[in-house]
């Protein structure tokens, strides 16, 4: 027989539901899910072995060139490393200058299409010295740090000019992506907007377009409300693409992620260590994938009203099939405010 919350999501009609920041529609079908609470990973991602991992404090000599460390003294024990990537997406060595000389940009149109010179950065964050350390493991005020360490990086990203866009992201697991098991993050820097990017800022400024608003300021309501700290909200978008997605966003309006600030920047981490420790605790430490959305670094001063960054957390319950891949359009089998309850009442050891 089934239990009265199983039946209360099962009979609950599905849903079409128009996310109004992405401009995409997601499909709410609770027929295709148990009950919100026994929605978990398969098995916890245990961590790999630290032998030999060249991210560890003692194997600095084997990893690509450092570009920064925190604290800076070389001649004491790093909290944090941030490094270039040994196999980049992108290569910054091609030749481009700061300026952004038109030689510099290297376009060209290709026969089949537009080609740009895959000029970029793509360097790693490592986020502790100890292998079995993970970020939600560190103080409000370590994690913090990190998120201090991606700013200042995107800052002397910014002044080559070529460079639009810069991608922070976390993959926590082998399935969410993450080719090494000690903790850490990474920047993409583009010398182009991607087409996702491009849309969010065109769907957030139809919102603001229609309603002289913007979309991610407005009062969310309640029953999506995770926690609330003196600068930042956690909530479960009315529209998640994901099961259990997660957006953390400042409650006062700010469109640059790197303008954060010491002290936002601790209030940030300790919401972002909280949010992770409920992810593991109630989902079972599933792999997941961490994106901070931003403007482009060029956004120019009327984009600036519309664009609001936020933090996107998306834990790896469910694949993506055809239809998904086929229509753009993704079957959640969680309703939102069903995630949202889960993670209020989840209780995370002190």
């Amino acid at each position: 027989m089934a239990s009265p919350s199983s039946t209360q999501t099962q009979s609950r009609s599905p849903e079409i539901r128009k996310d109004p920041v992405n401009n995409r529609w997601v499909i709410f079908s609770p027929a295709r899910a148990k009950r919100p609470t026994d929605f978990k990973a398969k098995s916890p991602q245990n961590p790999n072995s630290s032998s030999s991992c060249p991210f560890c404090i003692g194997n600095e000599h084997e990893c690509a060139p450092e570009i920064f460390r925190v604290p800076p003294d070389p001649k004491s024990d790093w909290k944090i490393r941030v490094i270039q990537n040994l196999y980049p997406a992108l290569s910054r060595d091609i030749g481009c200058k700061k300026d952004g000389d038109p030689d510099a940009e290297m376009r060209c149109t290709g026969d089949l299409g537009r080609v740009v010179t895959g000029f970029g950065f793509h360097d790693v964050v490592i986020e502790s010295p100890v292998h079995s350390v993970q970020l939600q493991d560190l103080e409000p005020r370590e994690v913090g740090e990190v998120l201090l360490a991606c700013k200042k990086r995107i800052e002397q990203i910014k002044e080559y000019d070529l460079i639009k866009y810069v991608q922070v992201f976390k993959n926590h697991g082998a399935s969410a992506g993450a080719s090494m098991s000690h903790s850490h993050s990474q920047l993409l820097a583009l010398p182009v907007i991607p087409p996702t990017i491009s849309a969010r800022i065109n769907s957030t400024k139809e919102y603001f377009d229609q309603t002289g608003k913007c979309c991610l300021c407005e009062v969310q309501p309640k029953d999506l409300q995770i926690d609330v700290t003196t600068h930042f909200i956690s909530i479960v978008p009315f529209a998640a693409t994901f099961p259990f997605e997660i957006w953390i966003i400042p409650r006062n309006h700010s469109s640059h992620f790197h303008e954060l600030d010491n002290e936002k920047a601790v209030d940030l981490g300790g919401l972002l260590k909280l949010t992770l420790r409920k992810i593991s605790v109630q989902l079972n430490n599933p792999p997941f994938n961490f994106m901070i959305q931003t403007a482009p670094l060029q956004a120019i001063d009327t984009q600036l009203a519309y664009i609001h960054w936020f933090l996107q957390i998306v834990p790896q319950l469910a694949g993506v099939g055809g239809f998904e891949i086929g229509t753009g359009c993704y079957i959640n089998p969680v309703f939102s405010e069903d995630a949202a309850k889960v993670m209020q009442e989840v209780n995370v050891p002190k």
